[in-house]
């Protein structure tokens, strides 16, 4: 069980991933996103999560090179997105993406969504990029257990990590049972979901008990299922309050009466209808 934020867990090829990073989704280019990275890594934080889509690539780079922390020791996360799917189209994507973020090499890069029929073209770019040293770790996101399957079937390499919406309604229990089966590290997105579960009775009243928030309560859930989360926020406070996990435990029961919120319900996109951006 992590303990603190530096703590990692160990991928299938033996690259250690924080269980806790930054999200950069929505955070603006610039100014927004340069400060939120360095105020993050200020705090203790090791993993940024970002992607092409984001289209914040540049200022995270930026942030990485201002917070003044050896590149060794952060772990960074970045995606190609869906129409620069394909073999040729992913390896130029890579290229750009590297060029934005100024750095050597990227910790993990993922397949940002299954789509139609490319992903495992995409996947034999990715593999191309491991084996050539340029990425530490490869795996996808908002794959489900059919496109894993299917991906697996082909592939000479396994992805590592699987990045999906992940919350208290939307506990994804087959897939990650499927996912820990094949040593895929699941790794949740929108954890808090999108700030929907707030105001949950339940989980007030379970954060009420420990003295703590409803999102350190949803954080902490989410470490203690073995799932790695990255949280978004631009706000100094919330990036310190968000990390503030790792002197507290939720009971069996707490964790029981959280799984039982359960809905099935997302808050993004179904990954089987998700196919924007294809050309």
């Amino acid at each position: 069980m992590p303990t603190n934020i530096k703590d990692a867990t160990t991928l299938h090829n033996g690259v250690k991933m924080p269980w806790f990073g930054l999200g950069v989704f929505k955070a603006e280019n610039g100014k927004e996103v340069i400060e939120s990275v360095k105020m993050a890594i200020r705090h203790g934080y090791r993993s940024i999560d970002t992607a092409a889509v984001y289209k914040n690539e540049e200022g995270v780079g930026e942030g990485i090179k201002a917070s003044g922390v050896n590149r060794e020791e952060l772990f960074i996360t970045t995606k190609v997105w869906n129409s620069d799917q394909g073999y040729n189209e992913t390896l130029r994507a890579f290229e750009q993406s590297i060029a934005n973020l100024q750095l050597e090499y990227i910790d993990l890069y993922l397949i940002h969504w299954p789509g139609k029929d490319k992903y495992k073209e995409t996947w034999k770019a990715l593999e191309k990029l491991y084996k050539d040293g340029k990425v530490r770790a490869i795996g996808v996101s908002n794959f489900q257990i059919h496109h894993l399957e299917d991906l697996i079937s082909d592939a000479e390499i396994k992805p590592m990590v699987n990045q999906v919406e992940y919350h208290p309604h939307l506990a994804q229990l087959e897939l990650h049972d499927y996912c820990k089966k094949e040593g895929i590290q699941l790794e949740a997105w929108s954890p808090l979901k999108q700030g929907q579960l707030l105001d949950d009775p339940t989980l007030k009243e379970i954060a009420d008990n420990y003295q703590k928030s409803v999102a350190q309560v949803i954080l902490r859930w989410d470490l203690q299922n073995e799932v790695v989360t990255i949280p978004k926020s631009v706000k100094e406070s919330r990036i310190i309050s968000n990390a503030d996990i790792f002197d507290f435990e939720l009971s069996a029961e707490d964790m029981e009466l959280i799984n039982q919120l359960n809905k099935d319900e997302r808050v993004g996109p179904n990954p089987d209808e998700f196919m924007n951006g294809f050309k």
